[in-house]
């Protein structure tokens, strides 16, 4: 089988989850004896076509903007561009698959071009990032959204719960959607012996403190803001001996300001931005992984926390509780509830018979339900499935 994906970030560039989600699912796809091809945005001063684990990469030049949503436009014109080219020289494609609304027009032109079904996998939406749309800027991305989620001719989401968003904000009839679950290479969070973890770790915090981490996109949705409110109870509860180690880039400015004016400024550190490398040598040392968002369809950073062996604690909403199984491998807590949080960060810090238990039990998980293999076996399922109805169908 032959299959056309498009995405609009690929490593080098790695924005969110799309990233290391298209990265890891499709040399497993490759596996099975499929051929890839993926469509993608130039970025630095990585190839334009190269081999990665079997995966055809096609980086396209994206004339600049200053307007990111100019710059999808152009980033659209190149990939159906590129993407034509490449159907006409490589022969015809089995399916499309398309990750997510930016490179939605792209995939539609070239479906209805050359006939070629579509299959769209949508890790948000702008409704459920929003509760709501609001906005002429968040309308538009709805708007192609809808048109991407009516061309497909299946959709695939993450978890159940994205399911129900989709058939709620985007009007997609349930049996059209696939769930299958977002997925970890373990082996790549594995422990490194060739650093001096407590001279590291002094980095970060005094060798009395507790390390409490929070890693993501510091965005309203990732609630950071509750983190730092829960933080005052689990001080004043451990006696001030924890440090709380904010990491990701973007605008902290509010955080900051919030840390200082709880008067926990001092049990703080924003890191900024920190390399793969680095986070799994931090994460070694780390005592407890918080993930408090308020819109979360996935949380691939729990799986990351799993593999990495460090208990988590995250929030009641969207996809956490379908990937973190309460009292067994982690903790959930009340969304957008700073003493429920509180809470769950102590049940951690507090036991640490427990938290091991936790740990194994979460470890053991990533094999069971979040295994590249099974979750390409589904996407292939799916695949056939498309192809399969394709043939008994007349395109007109």
């Amino acid at each position: 089988m032959k299959i056309l994906a498009l995405s609009w970030e690929f490593p080098p560039r790695i924005v969110g989850g799309i990233s290391r989600h298209v990265a890891e699912l499709y040399p497993e796809i490759v596996k099975r004896g499929h051929e890839i091809h993926l469509i993608t945005a130039e970025f630095g001063q990585a190839s334009m076509y190269e081999i990665v684990e079997g995966i055809h990469i096609h980086r396209v030049p994206v004339a600049p903007s200053n307007d990111f949503f100019h710059w999808v436009v152009n980033l659209n014109q190149s990939m159906g561009h590129h993407g034509g080219k490449l159907i006409l020289e490589e022969g015809q494609f089995d399916v499309i698959h398309a990750h997510d609304w930016l490179v939605g027009d792209a995939a539609i032109a070239l479906k209805h071009n050359f006939k070629i079904p579509l299959i769209a996998t949508i890790h948000a939406t702008e409704f459920g990032r929003h509760n709501g749309i609001h906005t002429d800027i968040q309308r538009y991305i709805h708007d192609k959204e809808n048109l991407l989620a009516y061309n497909a001719w299946r959709i695939i989401v993450c978890t159940e719960y994205m399911r129900r968003e989709i058939e709620r904000a985007l009007q997609s009839p349930g049996n059209k959607i696939d769930v299958i679950y977002n997925g970890i290479r373990p082996e790549k969070k594995q422990h490194r012996e060739d650093f001096h973890a407590q001279d590291f770790r002094r980095q970060f915090a005094a060798d009395h403190e507790k390390i409490v981490y929070y890693v993501g996109r510091m965005t309203y949705e990732k609630g950071v803001s509750v983190l730092l409110n829960a933080a005052p109870k689990v001080l004043w509860q451990m006696a001030g001996n924890v440090k709380f180690v904010i990491i990701g880039g973007g605008n902290t400015e509010n955080l900051k300001r919030q840390a200082w004016d709880l008067g926990i400024w001092h049990k703080c550190y924003f890191t900024g931005f920190i390399s793969d490398s680095y986070l799994d040598k931090f994460q070694t040392i780390a005592d407890c992984a918080v993930f408090p968002s308020l819109y979360e369809p996935f949380g691939i950073v729990a799986l990351e926390s799993f593999a990495s062996r460090v208990p988590v604690v995250v929030s009641d909403t969207g996809g956490f509780p379908e990937v973190v199984q309460h009292t067994k491998t982690g903790i959930v807590t009340g969304v957008n509830n700073p003493e429920s949080l509180a809470w769950g960060i102590l049940e951690v810090l507090y036991n640490p018979g427990y938290r091991q238990w936790l740990i194994d039990n979460a470890y053991k998980d990533l094999g069971q339900r979040f295994s590249w293999p099974k979750l390409a076996r589904q996407t292939e399922a799916v695949y056939q499935r498309v192809v399969q109805e394709r043939s008994q169908t007349d395109w007109l």
